[in-house]
């Protein structure tokens, strides 16, 4: 029996005849039957002589398959199988949910807590290890990551393996390498293990190798292959590219038709974006489920939840460190100011670190250690947002000069942000009583203040930078209660 959200696989096998190509002459799907429903799946060649064929089962009970293929020994194979419930933390891929949040797919609230490794998965293994070591004592729960690797300052060094396999010239750019991709797969549910989705990079401009410079055939091969090979795991998010305005050889239209091309071959329907440096592309098209964002501008958070009526993620705004790069070498303070600025204002918002190393070992890049102040404040803060009634905070416009979210009169999360006042009038409903905590988010305290309240209620504050306060309707407390999770250190 297979669990929901699994992976069952389809394995054939036959000899491969010496001057074809199995990844591009062969074709090989399966549709898989459950009652009324059909999900058709793409296959692949893993090699020696290895086809495979993945489905993640989203519901329980008895699936059927048939296989199809241009080859009669692939073709119309059939099977069997029983889903079972879910194993135990295992809730599905994250969705879109209520239009600007997020949730999994059994509806387990989802709020993403991310951060930035471009290329640790092309470290080799030791260095690869002690990156998921680090990540399962951290904060975040997703990860932006490369497919591709990266030539940038502080990434000089050459990778171990390559998605497409090497000539003496170059690449085959018709032949995949099985043995890069199955690497990629093992880190992918590594890091589902740990509760962490994998945010893939399909394309980014940092390149020494020609992946930014595919021409269109090879580029739409490359996405059919790594859906087929990857869209069964329960963790995968479809990033398009970092940077994809400084990517001139691809058009506009080729952007389009690339998001067509994985919303209709993907299985599972995981999530999809783009990242920007400069100019937005347009989330407003219907292909993309969420807007990944460059910006430090964090106060137009609202704005742009309301201009796309999609959920708002801060993928990169600057990283803590200290290197030449302005976006590189922000403060600690100044990276949770950003986070709880995002948040209260119904967005998302992403870390990264990029400290000077002796040996080039840049988190933002190649993973390793965390060296910064900001990860354990950064752990706070989601328990704070995990605390909430639904698991997650929406923005409230309240027509302050304050950062407000939560649910009307139930829960206020305000955040002051860089203001410093000594009291703050609250207006809150005079028919219901509340308690009241001052957050200071820096030193990670919460301070009850006595009683319960209602009505236009004055709140002493200390006067400085980065407070917070958090109102709940008097009897409702956190979700989940006095338990702790492992990266609440703090």
């Amino acid at each position: 029996m297979i669990q929901r959200y699994g992976i069952y696989e389809i394995v054939l096998s036959r000899t491969i005849d010496a001057a074809s190509n199995p990844f591009v002459d062969v074709t090989l799907s399966a549709a898989f039957t459950q009652r009324n429903r059909v999900v058709h799946v793409d296959g692949f060649y893993d090699g020696d002589g290895i086809y495979r064929i993945r489905l993640m089962p989203d519901q329980t009970g008895e699936w059927t398959y048939a296989t199809h293929s241009n080859l009669p020994d692939l073709d119309d194979q059939h099977g069997s199988f029983i889903v079972g419930p879910a194993a135990p933390g295992q809730h599905g891929p994250v969705r879109v949910a209520n239009g600007t949040n997020f949730a999994y797919d059994d509806g387990a609230p989802y709020s993403p807590i991310g951060t930035t490794c471009y290329v640790w998965n092309h470290q080799g293994d030791g260095l690869e290890e002690r990156t998921l070591a680090t990540l399962a004592t951290a904060p975040f729960n997703k990860i932006r990551m490369c497919v591709f690797p990266k030539h940038y300052d502080y990434n000089h060094n050459e990778p171990g393996f390559f998605a497409f396999e090497q000539t003496a010239s170059g690449f085959d750019w018709t032949r995949f390498n099985p043995a890069y991709f199955r690497r990629l797969e093992k880190r992918i549910a590594q890091l589902g293990a740990l509760g962490i989705e994998a945010d893939l990079i399909l394309f980014h401009p940092y390149d020494r190798w020609g992946f930014s410079h595919m021409d269109r055939a090879t580029d739409e091969c490359y996405l059919r292959y790594i859906v087929a090979r990857l869209s069964a795991f329960a963790n995968v998010w479809w990033s398009f590219a970092n940077e994809y305005d400084l990517m001139p050889a691809k058009s506009m239209q080729d952007w389009d038709d690339y998001f067509r091309l994985v919303q209709t071959s993907d299985p599972a329907q995981h999530l999809r974006s783009i990242h920007n440096c400069r100019g937005f592309y347009d989330h407003a098209k219907p292909w993309v489920t969420h807007c990944s964002i460059q910006s430090s501008d964090l106060h137009r958070a609202a704005e742009w939840v309301g201009q796309y009526g999609k959920p708002v993620v801060f993928d990169e705004c600057c990283y803590e460190g200290n290197i030449n790069h302005g976006w590189g070498n922000i403060t600690a303070q100044t990276m949770v100011h950003r986070f709880w600025d995002g948040f209260t204002r119904g967005a998302y918002v992403g870390h990264g670190e990029t400290f000077m190393h002796p040996d080039e070992i840049l988190w933002w890049a190649k993973g390793g250690d965390l060296h910064g102040q900001s990860p354990t404040r950064i752990a706070f803060l989601r328990r704070v947002i995990e605390d909430a009634p639904a698991g997650h905070i929406v923005p409230i416009d309240i027509h302050w000069d304050v950062a407000c979210a939560g649910i009307p009169g139930e829960y206020y999360l305000f955040y002051f942000g860089n203001r410093q006042p000594s009291f703050r009038v609250l207006p809150l409903p005079a028919d219901r009583r509340f308690t009241i905590e001052v957050i200071d988010t820096w030193e990670m305290t919460l301070t009850e203040l006595p009683g319960t309240h209602s009505g236009d209620t004055r709140v002493e504050l200390p006067a400085r930078s980065n407070i917070a306060l958090r109102v709940r309707r008097s009897g409702e407390r956190g979700r989940r209660g006095e338990g702790e999770k492992r990266w609440e250190g703090a």
